[in-house]
């Protein structure tokens, strides 16, 4: 139990990192990676935070296990979102992929316990293409607490 002179310093952990997408939708998991940024960082216990800073990208949570559900998603998002519309007026011709990313989000939290990630069993973290192939960011923060 804390002690009312003692201040409890909470530890935060940021980390950019770069991934290479190679097709203009596509979806990679992303999930070991930031295991091995929670094993880095020493916090055992508190949130982490995946974070695509694009607009025309994004993070989920979803199935890893069958590969077919990425390829289902993403058939999908492109017969919601087809790439040419006679009705787009965005100059630079992306606007499916922008529709696609404010579909996915932008970010996803995940608890930490005992140093590891609390997921599904069939669960992972992907990073999402929809304008690629290109390469990016995405953070990852790792809070205590």
């Amino acid at each position: 139990m804390e002690k009312d002179n003692e201040k409890h310093e909470e530890v935060a952990m940021l980390y950019k990192q770069s991934i290479e997408t190679h097709s203009r939708d596509e979806m990679l998991d992303v999930s070991s990676t930031v295991k091995e940024l929670i094993k880095k960082s020493r916090i055992a216990n508190g949130v982490a935070y995946i974070y695509c800073a694009h607009t025309t990208a994004g993070i989920t949570i979803n199935e890893n296990a069958d590969p077919d559900v990425k390829h289902d998603m993403l058939m999908r998002l492109d017969e919601v979102y087809p790439w040419e519309h006679a009705k787009y007026k965005h100059a630079e011709g992306n606007s499916a992929s922008h529709m696609k990313a404010s579909t996915v989000g932008s970010s996803q939290m995940v608890i930490i316990e005992d140093g590891e990630l609390i997921l599904g069993t069939w669960q992972g973290i992907y990073f999402c293409e929809f304008d690629g192939p290109r390469t990016r960011n995405y953070y990852v923060k790792i809070m205590e607490g």
